[in-house]
């Protein structure tokens, strides 16, 4: 069955949203009450209606600590916000004319802010209440009272002005409010579509790792026979300088790819006992560079270390050289393409992170394309993934991998926490 990703926003949202909304009704029915009392001299039991938006006010106080906790609130919970708004609402208008009130209609709020946010049965559930609401005050409230002075607007008068107030209301509750419940639901939405694309780019990833663990099982027994008759070549033709050295240099290839071999098991070892090495900042720097080197001899490497990182401590995990020797190889790669073996790597602190930034003088990135699409590459020769194992690398340590243009060549940034890599 494919995956069907859920449309509901959730009930920590709507209950902040109805923190909100309950503010201004509270603000809002004290204004009409005391307009209505005072104002126009209207007969309306002040005391219980002032009793019930007092009582809307302490519900608000502790709606705002609820809030502030660290559990997640469920739906039962928003749907008893909702319950509580309702019964309130309910309350007031029964002493003002129950359904006859023209803001009776303000018991549909609740019920299309939930039906953004919650599940169906809690949407019937609220329809219910409203729904019961409504029938109540029909036959059951206090009429509203006739005004006093003969200069006094009627009862009917008093009613389409009530209406329009009512329209207003709720034409800027439902657009502002839900609108802000709209945002939050297409923010869900493009975090479920990152999170689907990560998961892919991992599953990719690890096909991938699986590919290259039998293949390095595999690659052992032909480098072996290699390493055993490359010295019987050397010593057969030893008076051929120019085919002893490349049978030299062949040999010291085999080795190299030997030493690699043995290295993937070191690092699968490592990633399974969690253990992360502990490095200086500068060392850590200059086991890459001498790694690199040996990769890439003909490579120009500038380095810039700052001072007040370089002694830092890092709780090295597995994978994170990994993902620098693949950024400085795609450096020299670009470079390359504009004939140049320039490449620069910054090492800096910019407050509690740490910046490995990488910029190289090749022809920069492609902006119509992703630049960490797993099998995408603009080289020739290359496999698409150094990018997406580095950008892998950041997400697992809290990071990011920041790539962009630079005014010559391009530049990738790699952003790591230092309460992550750091010791403390």
């Amino acid at each position: 069955m494919p995956h069907r990703p859920t449309q509901r926003i959730g009930p920590f949202a709507l209950i902040r949203t109805l923190a909100w909304l309950r503010i201004c009704a509270i603000a809002g029915q004290s204004t009409a009450v005391l307009v209505c009392a005072w104002w126009m001299r209207l007969n309306i039991p002040l005391l219980p209606l002032l009793l019930g938006i007092g009582l809307l006010a302490v519900f608000s106080v502790f709606a705002a600590w609820r809030l502030t906790q660290p559990w997640p609130p469920r739906e039962w919970e928003a749907v008893g916000h909702i319950a509580f708004d309702t019964l309130v609402l309910g309350y007031l208008l029964y002493f003002t004319g129950g359904a006859s009130n023209p803001f009776i209609t303000l018991l549909l709020v609740p019920i299309a802010l939930s039906a953004a946010a919650l599940s169906a049965r809690s949407v019937l559930a609220v329809a219910a209440l409203a729904g019961v609401a409504y029938v109540i005050l029909l036959y059951s409230h206090v009429p509203l009272p006739t005004p006093l002075h003969e200069n006094s607007p009627s009862r009917f008068s008093l009613h389409v002005a009530g209406m329009g107030v009512n329209f207003v209301i709720m034409a800027a509750l439902l657009s502002f409010f839900i609108s802000r419940l709209a945002h939050v639901l297409r923010l869900q939405q493009l975090e479920v579509q990152r999170v689907r694309e990560r998961a892919l780019r991992d599953e990719g990833i690890l096909a991938i790792a699986t590919q290259a663990a039998g293949a390095a099982h595999e690659l052992n027994t032909p480098l072996s026979t290699m390493r055993t008759l490359l010295p019987e070549l050397r010593r057969e033709h030893a008076g051929d300088t120019s085919l002893a050295e490349d049978l030299e240099l062949l040999e010291g290839q085999v080795d190299r790819c030997r030493t690699i071999l043995r290295e993937m098991v070191a690092f699968g070892k490592a990633q399974l006992s969690q253990e992360p090495e502990r490095l200086t900042m500068s060392a850590f720097i200059r086991g890459c560079l001498e790694r690199f080197q040996l990769l890439r001899p003909e490579a120009e490497l500038i380095l810039t270390l700052d001072e007040d990182i370089a002694q830092t401590v890092l709780r090295t995990p597995p994978g994170l050289r990994h993902a620098l020797l693949n950024l400085l190889n795609n450096a020299a790669d670009a470079s390359a393409v504009n004939h140049s073996h320039a490449v620069a790597l910054q090492v800096s602190r910019d407050g509690d992170w740490l910046q490995l930034s990488v910029r190289d003088h090749g022809p920069g990135f492609d902006t119509d394309g992703e630049l960490t699409l797993l099998g995408y590459s603009q080289k020739q020769t290359g496999l698409g993934i150094g990018l997406a194992l580095a950008e892998a690398t950041a997400e697992r340590l809290n990071g990011e991998l920041i790539a962009r243009n630079a005014e010559r060549g391009a530049e990738v940034c790699l952003r790591l926490p230092l309460a992550v890599i750091a010791e403390k």
